[in-house]
């Protein structure tokens, strides 16, 4: 009897999962087309195929699915594991190297960009006129800086920084080459390959901040 009830757990956590996953997926087609704002719930459980009190009983609110949205979206997944606490974390961390350390990042963050772009524009243009909105955008740009003061950290670790220049310094010059804005440019509106869009973060990166 304990066997099937853990079974039957299982099972229904796995729907729920799948049935978030389904609510996330239509919520970010529409967030970025007709936009965040003309977006009403219902027309987002219409996509996923579910009732609209099934996407309330499972998010709350439509700030909180936009917010879970973006979290999902950086990470790529729905696994609860931090950022700081990936695989590509430890491998940055183990080169010594400070443009290997670049170019491994540069990986990621073409990845992370091709699926997040739209998204994060999305984002950026409903806070523009949604105070919820407003809030999420502003701590996904508090956690991006926090993020790139840790990659400052190594970088700077490794003693190949300028003189002139310290974690905070490094950390800003990261923070600015690792905007989406930079992917959207020069990626999906100018047509560069992904392979040049990292070649181009190593290079920039390194000409300002690597002695």
């Amino acid at each position: 009897m304990d066997d099937k009830r853990s079974y039957q757990s299982a099972r229904r956590r796995e729907q729920a999962r799948q049935t978030r996953r389904a609510i996330l997926g239509a919520a970010g087609r529409l967030f970025v087309d007709p936009g965040y704002a003309a977006t009403p719930m219902t027309a987002i459980a219409t996509e996923a195929g579910v009732a609209v009190q099934t996407i309330y009983a499972a998010f709350g609110s439509k700030h909180q699915l936009l917010s879970e949205l973006v979290d999902v979206t950086v990470a790529g997944d729905d696994e609860p594991v931090a950022l700081p606490d990936r695989p590509f974390v430890a491998e940055i961390r183990a080169l010594p190297d400070p443009r290997a350390k670049l170019a491994r990042y540069a990986r990621h963050l073409a990845v992370t960009h091709a699926r997040q772009t739209e998204v994060m524009i999305a984002l950026a243009g409903a806070a523009t006129a949604d105070a919820d909105a407003a809030r999420i955008w502003h701590k996904n740009v508090e956690e991006r800086r926090r993020g790139m003061a840790m990659l400052a950290a190594e970088i700077v670790a490794t003693g190949s920084v300028r003189s002139d220049q310290d974690v905070d310094s490094v950390a800003d010059v990261l923070w600015l080459a690792m905007d989406f804005r930079n992917y959207d440019w020069l990626v999906r509106q100018r047509g560069w390959p992904a392979e040049r869009f990292e070649r181009w973060y190593v290079d920039t990166v390194a000409a300002a901040v690597l002695a």
